[in-house]
């Protein structure tokens, strides 16, 4: 799953003498386009939430590939899922290309059919709702800090979140 998380400028207080409102220790510089945005790929399961990697570059089958090649085992090992998981993902082509589907198939994860169409029926959307809520809360001034709550707010799900 790969959701675009951006930040905004929020408004901030400061306790200033008269006559000071413009200088630059007074001042936030101004966001445009809603601040900047950053793509992640994660995945969950009813243990908790597995690994969280910021997508750096465009989002093609290879680079699918590669993140499940360096993320998905690893996250189900760290989840205690054993060998035998089925793997969600939605419809998207690079999801479905057929490279990817031998990657499924050559590493024996089962992926889980999907209806076309039906994101309101993926598990992970709330995931990424709550994910938006709590890092808006924090705040964040640049897409370092964006990341940084991202993946901070992502491990602080619990296992009950990710049950409902």
């Amino acid at each position: 799953m790969k959701p675009k998380l951006n930040f905004l400028a929020t408004m901030r207080y400061v306790w200033r003498k008269s006559n000071t409102a413009h200088h630059p220790e007074h001042t936030i510089p101004t966001v445009k386009h809603g601040g900047g945005s950053i793509m992640v790929w994660a995945c969950f399961s009813s243990a908790g939430t597995g690994k969280m990697v910021k997508i750096d570059e465009k989002m093609d089958g290879a680079k699918y590939r590669t993140i499940l090649e360096e993320n998905l085992m690893e996250s189900a090992k760290d989840l205690r899922l054993g060998r035998r998981f089925v793997f969600q993902q939605d419809n998207d082509p690079k999801h479905k290309a057929k490279s990817t589907m031998e990657w499924f198939k050559n590493k024996h994860i089962q992926v889980l059919e999907w209806p076309s169409q039906s994101p309101d029926l993926n598990p992970i959307e709330n995931l990424w709702k709550e994910l938006k809520t709590a890092v808006h809360k924090c705040s964040p001034s640049n897409l370092t800090e964006l990341e940084l709550f991202c993946k901070e707010e992502w491990e602080k799900c619990q296992s009950l979140d990710v049950q409902n």
